[in-house]
């Protein structure tokens, strides 16, 4: 699952401590002239908010298309390897990296690099206030807070088109793995007249609490499941045995095109731009299943 290795720690070169006494750093007044990211939603952020000349390197992830919307636009960067020597050669005036990353920082700070953690988001206001935050941070404040009225117009575009009464909904990864409350795809689903069902009786293969995330069993979603099914980025073919749970027929079809929303994963891990055509494509989701 995406959300389980995209923010897992770089390995670091045994080579770097000799690094650290020869590589150029770079330094300016004012804003970043040269920016590394070596962060999933750090590399759509930059790409969205600084201007390409500022943009010394991505992460490997940039170019994926599973995991990021804005493929083509990070096409055209140098991306990282996964040891500090290649940051370190960029000559950074600024890294931007994740809450995972800190033997990094504090290597990089050591030499004299500015590090600054991009918050893995959680809810819509998070993600208004991150985006003007990062905007402010690559020196063209006015951005974002472009970035975060448009994030603002999504959410409206979706709650105007919200289920009502609302119904019960689950999102559920290969395995069965459920998505807690607290994640940005279930505040998302939320807006949209989704909401979580309440807690499963002992024994049912459900949640202890309502405020859980871990497994559900495929027995429960048959016979206790909730009104929609929400799959992320779903096997078409049951091919090993966390396929098997998602492609099995008997979910297939309690779970019908009017009871299941295909919600890929790459919209609900960042803010920023994932976040903006992640909440358009559920509005229109929402709308087909009127």
């Amino acid at each position: 699952m995406i959300k389980k290795t995209i923010f897992a720690a770089m390995l670091v070169s045994a080579t770097f401590s000799a690094l650290c006494g020869t590589a150029p750093v770079a330094r300016a007044d004012g804003p970043p002239k040269r920016i590394v990211s070596f962060n999933l939603c750090a590399d759509q952020l930059l790409l969205a908010l600084a201007d390409p000349a500022q943009i010394a390197g991505l992460s490997p992830y940039a170019v994926d298309p599973l995991l990021s919307v804005m493929t083509d636009k990070a096409a055209s960067f140098p991306r990282l390897d996964w040891d500090a020597e290649s940051v370190v050669n960029l000559a950074p005036d600024l890294v931007l990296g994740g809450p995972s990353h800190r033997p990094i920082h504090a290597m990089l700070s050591a030499m004299g690099i500015r590090v600054v953690d991009v918050e893995l988001i959680r809810n819509l206001a998070d993600a208004r206030r991150q985006a003007v935050e990062v905007g402010k941070l690559v020196g063209h404040p006015e951005r974002g807070e472009v970035l975060a009225r448009q994030l603002e117009q999504a959410e409206a575009r979706l709650s105007a088109v919200a289920l009502k009464p609302s119904l019960t909904a689950l999102v559920i990864q290969r395995e069965g793995y459920r998505e807690g409350p607290a994640s940005l795809a279930s505040g998302m689903l939320s807006i949209a007249g989704l909401r979580p069902p309440g807690p499963a009786p002992a024994g049912a293969g459900g949640f202890k609490s309502a405020e859980q995330g871990g497994f559900v069993s495929l027995e429960h979603l048959l016979t206790n499941g909730p009104d929609v099914l929400v799959l992320q980025d779903p096997p078409r073919e049951a091919r090993d045995q966390g396929a098997l749970f998602i492609t099995h027929p008997a979910l297939l079809s309690r779970y019908g095109a009017n009871r299941r929303i295909d919600l890929p994963e790459r919209y609900t891990v960042c803010g920023g731009p994932p976040l903006v055509q992640g909440l358009d494509y559920l509005a229109k989701a929402i709308t087909a299943l009127k």
